[in-house]
């Protein structure tokens, strides 16, 4: 399968590029960060007028995944003028021009569509209600997707991992904090769901090629705190879990506002997988012995210095 990957420089667009070309044929769209990655990559802003559809009739992909977005929560309150774009307008672009060409498309949307006031778990046919300009943008591109194309996947997500500059998942934080001896807070009043990206990575890829469509939980099968995370990660890499503060979000000076439950079922795609998805600490595992391996080192070499 010819493969465009949209965001390449992200945490989940690298590591999708990088998992899925083993093999699937990868071109990635990038802005400029990547200049000694291992497969094809096009340069481009998919904000300029008829770029999406320019590099679309270039590559001729077989399919599209999305990962592109403003996915700072600070920044798109600073910026819901930027976030919309990104979020809602360019996903709604793009899926109207791949539904045009008929490209299949999976599009990357966010557990955060819900406001986290609900007892137990969400499932798909839940209403959302988003609580900030992050996830409101990301309903929109949820909300258009469907309409410009009702054969796409969209897939709500929440992963970690290791990222191009070394500081972009929550693992991350805490691995690199504590491995300095900082303290640090974790949240003990929101849950989350987390998945190893390069597991979401294949199960994306697995969901295209079995001819998936519509909307679906793609998030790790395990709800937990911020805090208990955080004390995961230490644990599995042998450092100091006391370093980490169980602390309220409501505590914090966040602007945008965090929802204290998004522990969301993964039912619908288990069943339509016809397979258990893959558990916390297995990714975990997996997360560690990249590390060993000197996987966020390999990461790092790939972008511009």
């Amino acid at each position: 399968m010819k493969l465009l990957v949209t965001g390449a420089s992200g945490l989940l667009g690298i590591n999708l590029a990088l998992e899925a070309m083993s093999a699937h044929e990868v071109v990635a769209v990038d802005r400029g960060k990547l200049t000694r990655a291992p497969f094809q990559v096009v340069r481009a802003d998919l904000l300029t007028d008829g770029a999406v559809e320019s590099i679309l009739d270039e590559v001729r992909p077989e399919a599209v995944i999305h990962c592109a977005a403003l996915a700072d929560l600070e920044a798109c309150e600073a910026n819901p003028s930027l976030a919309r774009r990104l979020n809602a307008d360019l996903p709604a672009q793009l899926a109207h021009a791949c539904n045009a060409r008929g490209i299949r498309l999976a599009h990357i949307s966010t557990d955060a569509v819900f406001d986290g006031q609900k007892h137990g778990y969400y499932n798909e046919d839940d209403q959302p209600n988003p609580l900030g300009t992050y996830a409101q943008t990301k309903l929109e591109g949820e909300q258009a997707v469907g309409s410009e194309y009702p054969e796409a996947i969209v897939a709500r997500v929440n992963f970690y991992g290791w990222s191009l500059g070394g500081k972009r998942s929550l693992a991350e934080f805490f691995y690199n904090n504590l491995s300095y001896g900082r303290n640090v807070s974790g949240f003990t009043d929101v849950i989350f769901c987390p998945m190893l990206v390069n597991d979401t990575a294949r199960l994306l890829v697995k969901m295209l090629a079995r001819g998936l469509s519509g909307l679906y939980h793609v998030v790790g099968p395990q709800a937990m705190s911020k805090y208990q995370f955080g004390v995961e990660v230490a644990r599995k890499f042998g450092l100091a879990d006391g370093l980490i503060t169980p602390k309220s979000v409501l505590e914090s000076s966040l602007t945008a506002r965090r929802a204290p439950n998004l522990w969301l079922s993964t039912n619908r795609l288990s069943t339509a997988l016809g397979e258990s998805l893959p558990r916390f600490s297995t990714g975990l595992d997996q997360f560690y012995t990249q590390f060993q391996q000197g996987y966020p080192q390999k990461l790092r070499s790939y972008q511009q210095k």
